[in-house]
């Protein structure tokens, strides 16, 4: 009895996920998602999914379930993301962030966030499009194994 209700639940949810995608576009979804989700500036994420998938004619739902799922990583990534970004972008000696944040002035201190987010934003953006590709190869060999998916014509 609970198998057949776990088998009906997935083949539902792939395909309220797929609704008619290959499983290829589905995958190229479910990465853009992930990687937009990872964004290291908070509140833009979402509605860059949704600008993106009703412009590439992706699944809204699907774009935005990976996006939400990526939220956690998205926390996680900030710190090495701004890290990454100030070793990357770094024109000289600057004080820490840290230091700044704490013990600067509030024009100072809005200065170096700014900075610190665009330098954290010009890393993601080399990092995300390698992590698009992976993600979307790794995701289409996953999902071509899915029934529900497999049969879907390409769109």
């Amino acid at each position: 009895m609970m198998r057949r209700w776990l088998t009906s639940r997935k083949t539902q949810i792939a395909t309220w996920l797929g609704m008619g995608m290959s499983p290829e576009r589905l995958a190229l979804t479910l990465a853009l998602g992930f990687a937009i989700g990872c964004l290291p500036v908070v509140g833009i994420p979402t509605a860059l999914c949704a600008v993106l998938a009703m412009t590439l004619k992706l699944n809204v739902p699907a774009i935005q379930a990976a996006n939400y799922a990526a939220m956690p990583v998205q926390l996680l990534l900030m710190l090495p993301f701004v890290r990454l970004g100030g070793w990357m972008f770094a024109s000289g000696p600057q004080q820490s962030l840290e230091r700044t944040l704490l013990h600067g002035s509030p024009l100072h201190m809005l200065w170096a966030s700014g900075n610190a987010a665009t330098e954290a934003l010009g890393a993601w953006c080399i990092v995300a499009g390698p992590m698009v590709v992976v993600m979307t190869f790794g995701l289409t060999v996953v999902l071509q194994r899915v029934p529900a998916l497999a049969t879907a014509r390409n769109k």
